[in-house]
């Protein structure tokens, strides 16, 4: 199957390395950009040169497309900042038709991000204070007010939090009309800040906090109770959990609890519910290993059953079909996915890499920089996997040499069905003697295919730069973008035929 994903190249393009590169069509570049984007810098491109080429690329698209496109990233990639962006910047371009209006019903599924869509508005239409909201967007006061129906009394109530633009001012600017007498009510509660105080895990231990102890001692085990209390009663909900593993841990509660903290980790419901993005679990596994606490063993093993239930519904490859994964782990991909993460767009390539290689029988795996070097490492134990990978990554330098990976399969004469590349695309040659001949991505796989004719090259794109190091087009090659486990849903629809935005196209409004 081929699919054109790429303008006409009339003219050389370059990387940010200043390597040859080809540019994606209007289409493909704003999904790649959208879906690798958490509103950050990134290694090469600036948070504002990013929003310009996000807001370049919507007015060049159909403006359908881009409200699947919001959609798609907030409900199957579980995006929540750069939908409500999409949703924005498509109503300056639109009026007198739905699309924005469906755009952002499908965009806001929780009541705070009523607000943030709001303070997004102002900020994008250089509104200085919340008062000139007064003359907003027909579509998106529709979309909000239909937003505004479908939450109910504790929802408001857990998300109505201080901020530029609070609950009250987003109702008193939507004017949403109420379904019935009892919603009305809730409409009323929020307008006269009434609101009852949600019951919250944060609530619980906030109220806690403010009470006087008579030592540390006493303190520390009240606070243990009240972990003990939160998970035995399912009152804390999977993302809580997961991002207070160290401080339960490091509060003491006792095994038993751990016993049920550690069964809920790892429920395959719970785990389908929670929608984590697959690196939520690489941060939670490395906050836990480095503490002494007996605990540490069964938590990391929930954990590694937590991420092999999200990895249960990749449709893998069986032992008929050869894989070969390479993980970039060049200086580039040494970045973090946003200001206050831990986690580098190369921990993102090696989870990635280490969920689809679980669920491939005949795979190997391995990384590139300055050089390219197979490891070899269990299809168990994703999250021990990764941490291997990462101890390891300089024994192959820093550098984006990809070229390696195609070359080596060459000189070894090895034929596999499938190479997968998890990479920010910026990929060029440092190495001078290689430089001498033509050993670009380009000629490598055209040499490659004379070998393996039926072979498939997938390029992960982690970071949205808008080009890549080989033209998609045709020869087996393939881009798929994004940071969640559901880019292997993309990958099973090239699988079975499909255009890699296939997925997308699906989305109803």
């Amino acid at each position: 199957m081929k699919f054109n994903v790429f303008r006409k190249a009339k003219q050389a393009i370059k990387n940010y390395e200043g390597a040859e590169a080809f540019a994606l069509n209007e289409r493909t570049e704003l999904y790649s950009a959208v879906v690798t984007t958490s509103l950050s810098d990134k290694f090469y491109e600036s948070t504002d040169k990013r929003m310009d080429r996000i807001r370049g690329l919507i007015l060049k698209n159909d403006p359908a497309f881009v409200a699947k496109l919001a959609v798609y990233a907030r409900t199957k990639m579980n995006l929540r900042s750069v939908p409500l962006v999409l949703a924005v910047e498509l109503a300056k371009t639109q009026s007198g038709n739905s699309v924005v209006s469906k755009a952002v019903k499908g965009v806001v599924k929780r009541a705070d991000e009523i607000t943030e869509l709001l303070a997004y508005y102002q900020l994008a239409n250089e509104r200085t204070a919340t008062k000139k909201l007064n003359k907003l967007s027909k579509q998106i006061q529709h979309g909000l007010a239909e937003a505004f129906n479908s939450f109910d009394a504790y929802q408001f109530a857990k998300y109505d939090r201080a901020g530029e633009i609070k609950l009250k001012d987003a109702l008193f600017i939507v004017h949403p009309k109420a379904a019935n007498d009892a919603q009305q009510a809730i409409f009323d509660k929020i307008a006269q800040n009434t609101l009852d105080v949600p019951y919250t895990w944060e609530t619980e231990l906030s109220a806690l906090g403010q009470k006087p102890f008579e030592n540390e001692k006493a303190k520390a085990a009240a606070f243990r109770a009240k972990w003990e209390e939160l998970i035995t009663s399912g009152k804390l909900g999977y993302m809580a959990l997961l991002r207070n593993l160290r401080n339960i841990i490091e509060a003491g509660v006792s095994m038993e609890v751990m016993d049920v903290l550690c069964t809920y980790l790892a429920n395959r419901d719970a785990v389908t519910r929670s929608k984590q993005l697959p690196f939520r679990f690489l941060a939670a596994y490395r906050e836990v290993k480095v503490l002494t606490s007996g605990a540490v063993p069964m938590v990391l093993d929930a954990l590694e059953a937590a991420v092999g239930q999200s990895a249960a519904n990749i449709r893998g490859f069986g032992k008929g079909t050869s894989v070969l994964i390479a993980c970039d782990v060049s200086g580039s991909m040494q970045k973090p996915v946003s200001a206050k993460s831990k986690i580098l767009n190369y921990d993102i390539g090696l989870m990635l890499a280490m969920l689809l290689q679980s669920r491939c029988d005949n795979v190997q795996t391995g990384m590139f920089g300055d050089t390219w070097k197979i490891i070899n490492v269990s299809r168990k134990n994703i999250l021990a996997n990764v941490q291997e990978f990462y101890k390891r990554e300089g024994e192959v330098g820093y550098a984006t040499n990809g070229y390696l990976v195609l070359k080596d399969l060459i000189n070894r004469g090895k034929v596999v069905d499938k190479v997968m590349m998890f990479t920010d695309c910026q990929l060029w040659n440092n190495n001078i003697v290689d430089r001498v001949t033509d050993n670009s991505i380009t000629s490598l796989w055209k040499q490659y295919k004379r070998i393996a004719p039926g072979a498939k090259l997938y390029m992960f794109d982690l970071a949205g730069y808008g080009n890549t190091p080989i033209d998609v087009r045709n020869d087996g090659v393939y881009l798929i973008a994004g940071w969640s486990d559901k880019i292997f849903d993309v990958l099973a629809s090239i699988e079975e035929g499909q255009q890699a935005l296939a997925e997308i196209e699906k989305v109803e409004l």
